[in-house]
């Protein structure tokens, strides 16, 4: 059976966790992982996003993050990509370094912000990188020495998630540890990363109930929700898959999208190809390279390919016409406009 497409939202909360090939170590010293945090640092704060809770593993990560409108997709290309060239580079090696596809699961943020915290920060201590509480308390590879006060960073999140807690902060701090030790026990918890009906349900006991009582669960497994988030959350996808492919069933693709930019601009299309730095054709490749992959699904290599730049500068124009879009209020939808 083909894996299902990975569901975003601007705004959602995303478990996201990414191993490396073959469980093989990703994080080899200290300079690897501080070069990491590093890189989502920055990648976070640029795409304001709110990174509730990680953790470093040798061989996998762990992230939370409440997405802005930067697509998780493009988050993780860039996290990936740049860390990975910097990896192989510093220990002399080729080859992937992470497993193809990363896992992401959007949360429902009311009822699981709480667990997910929690479960994630305790990952060293489950993976015996740390042996006690206390350890991990001043452990810098994991977002619970920064909520303890013991680690600094300037792109973690961290008053919301106390706020849960307490409202000043060393109550907070208190209750947050109390909450944190009670997970120790739990071990692995597969209602908060395994199957779809599994985690939407809250265990193998709710299921039983549900189904002695009658009542239909809707599941998914790219979704940690109750039945009516994730019956909500997957219509808003399919509308947002509804929109991309409309734009194909009107028989619009990548000429036409160029044309209606070059409209749009004033910028000739042909300009549009190749190196130039004069800012108002620099304004429209951005706008073409934002939507190209938003509104047509083209991959940046295939844009790349037909702009005649490289895949990173396509990358970066994309992020760059997205900022555009959203600060001139521009709407796609004027190209049904468009003579095809």
């Amino acid at each position: 059976m083909p894996r299902q497409a990975r569901i975003d939202a601007p705004g959602a909360l995303h478990h996201i966790i990414a191993r490396g090939m073959e469980r093989r170590k990703i994080f080899y010293d200290k300079k690897d992982r501080d070069d990491f945090l590093d890189r989502l640092g920055e990648i976070v704060s640029q795409g304001k996003m709110r990174c509730y809770a990680w953790t470093l593993i040798p061989n996998h990560f762990h992230l939370l993050l409440k997405t802005g409108n930067v697509p998780v997709a493009t988050v993780m290309r860039r996290l990936l990509s740049g860390y990975a060239g910097r990896f192989n580079r510093r220990h002399r090696r080729s080859g992937h370094l992470f497993q193809n596809r990363y896992k992401s699961i959007l949360c429902q943020e009311d009822a699981y912000l709480k667990e997910l915290v929690r479960y994630i920060h305790l990952n060293p201590l489950r993976a015996g990188i740390v042996k006690t509480l206390e350890e991990l308390d001043r452990y810098r590879y994991c977002g619970h020495s920064y909520l303890m006060g013991n680690s600094q960073n300037n792109w973690q999140e961290s008053e919301s998630v106390l706020a849960l807690f307490a409202d000043h902060v060393s109550a907070a701090r208190r209750g947050y540890r109390e909450f944190v030790e009670k997970g120790i026990d739990q071990g692995n918890r597969p209602d908060l990363i395994g199957g779809g009906l599994l985690r939407s349900a809250g265990g193998w006991q709710a299921i039983e109930a549900l189904r002695k009582a009658g009542i239909h669960q809707k599941s998914d497994e790219r979704i940690l929700g109750d039945s009516d988030f994730v019956e909500n959350v997957l219509a808003k996808a399919q509308e947002r898959l509804e929109q991309k492919y409309a734009l194909a069933a009107k028989g619009i693709g990548f000429e036409q999208l160029t044309q209606w930019v070059s409209e749009l601009t004033g910028v000739p299309v042909q300009a549009m190809t190749g190196p130039c730095k004069k800012r108002r054709t620099v304004k429209a490749r951005r706008l073409l390279c934002f939507w190209a992959g938003r509104e047509l699904g083209m991959s940046l290599t295939d844009t790349a390919n037909r702009l005649g730049i490289s895949v990173p500068t396509a990358s970066v124009a994309a992020q760059r016409g997205e900022q555009i879009v959203e600060r001139e209020k521009l709407d796609i939808s004027a190209l049904s406009n468009v003579k095809t």
